[in-house]
């Protein structure tokens, strides 16, 4: 039989990225389970499909039988006289799907199984385009709204972009492009889905990646970052190499490296401190930008500590909303109680 598929498979792998072969394999796969319905004694179906030269045959081999026992792999002399004239006891012989059966089904398949087919491919190229950028940062358009979520659009992909993992007090329009952090790339059973972040550490860590190249190069390492996303951030940090100051390296001049990023986060304040093993020392520098006078271990089993700072720094200390005690505490991971000298 005659087809003329060759052009819309070369459109199809153009359009939606999928090889010719992967489309050909699906329309192949779609006529063997529609011409199970034509040979209905569970024959081996056999299909010869050269769409580049326009040809297609589906058929079936069965032995030319007296008295057939199997049906699935034997046909009667007579019925094989039908197909071949000469046809003898014993010779093998093609059955072919009728033309007007196959033109029927192959149309069929191009509606439905090769779409199906076809989709499958196209998620599986989703999966493997965004998997290995786990924690990277996209940029993406923003398409529409749906289930609590923005759908963007990225590299002719759909990322959600859950309002949970958006800074407070965002809002984000169709038409917008959208910076975030992919946090999460999973497969299910409607295709790969693809999720980002503004509000996940990962992405405050990315952004400092490419802002700093110290933390690029690994001259100076990320300790530890903890977020009220939208409001504050502390960033912890260290180096090995006694000549770079990290804080001052974070910072830049005239702070214009923790401005850029500050002004990606909407406003949020971003704390640089350095690191420290020991508790006390690590406290006084997360509870920043307040000036401490001295800290004391409380209670070493349950991880207390009591700071004592002048009069005029404990609002600071504390922060809106305890914001900044409570950052400094989940930084350090001991309960920080504060005093007024």
């Amino acid at each position: 039989m005659k087809v003329n598929v060759w052009n819309t498979i070369l459109q199809l792998s153009k359009e939606r990225g999928v090889q010719p072969a992967v489309i050909i394999s699906a329309i192949e796969e779609s006529l063997r389970v529609a011409s199970s319905k034509y040979f209905t004694h569970n024959e081996k179906i056999e299909i010869s499909f050269r769409p580049e030269k326009g040809e297609l045959r589906v058929f079936t081999i069965k032995t030319v039988s007296a008295t057939p026992q199997d049906q699935a792999t034997e046909v009667s002399l007579e019925e094989a006289r039908e197909i071949k004239g000469n046809a003898t006891v014993g010779e093998t012989i093609e059955i072919d799907l009728p033309a007007d059966t196959l033109g029927r089904i192959a149309a069929q398949a191009a509606k439905q199984v090769i779409f199906q087919k076809v989709r499958d491919a196209e998620q599986e190229k989703i999966y493997d385009q965004f998997a290995p950028r786990l924690g990277e940062i996209i940029s993406g358009v923003v398409r529409r709204f749906e289930n609590n979520s923005l759908i963007l659009e990225v590299s002719k992909a759909e990322v959600v972009f859950p309002n949970r993992e958006m800074l407070e007090n965002e809002h984000f329009e169709r038409g917008d492009r959208v910076r975030a952090v992919i946090t999460q790339v999973v497969r299910g059973s409607k295709g790969p889905q693809v999720v980002v972040s503004r509000a996940n550490p990962k992405f405050l860590a990315k952004l400092l990646e490419l802002e700093i190249p110290e933390i690029a190069s690994g001259v100076i390492e990320i300790k530890d970052i903890v977020r009220q996303p939208g409001e504050r951030a502390k960033v912890a940090v260290v180096t090995k190499e006694k000549d770079i100051d990290p804080i001052g390296a974070c910072i830049g001049v005239k702070g214009n490296r923790i401005l850029a990023i500050s002004k990606e986060l909407a406003g949020e304040k971003v704390d640089i401190i350095e690191w420290s093993a020991y508790p006390a020392a690590y406290a006084k520098a997360a509870l920043s930008p307040a000036r401490v006078e001295r800290v004391f271990v409380q209670n070493k089993a349950e991880k207390t500590l009591e700071v004592v700072v002048p009069k005029d720094q404990l609002s600071l200390a504390i922060g809106k909303k305890g914001i900044n005690v409570k950052l400094a505490s989940r930084l350090v991971g001991w309960k920080i109680g504060i005093k007024q000298e």
